[in-house]
């Protein structure tokens, strides 16, 4: 499954959110269910990112990460940067057309 997000983060904090980032994919790399990561910056938009993270499952990551401790120190050192906050929508993993 394939969690996707784009992320727009406020004005002037792009270097403060890659940093903080940093430390945060630690967090979400050391879950359960947690396959891999990619933080893409947009072309277009200097303060937009795409998340994408690849999880085992949907509860992988609604139940596994975001109802766990490690979700709140996620939270705390990313949240802040978003406006507004982002919406995460889920995919199937395989592809449709190759």
């Amino acid at each position: 499954m394939l969690e996707v997000a784009i992320l727009d983060v406020v004005k002037g904090q792009a270097s403060a959110f890659e940093d903080a980032f940093k430390h945060a994919q630690s967090i979400i790399s050391s879950m359960d269910g947690y396959i891999s990561h990619r933080l893409r910056r947009c072309v277009a938009v200097p303060e937009r990112y795409l998340l994408t993270v690849q999880w085992q499952s949907l509860e992988a990551h609604t139940e596994g990460f975001r109802e766990s401790s490690e979700y709140q120190a996620w939270r705390a050192l990313l949240h802040h940067f978003y406006t507004p906050l982002p919406t995460v929508e889920h995919y199937h993993a395989e592809d449709v057309f190759v």
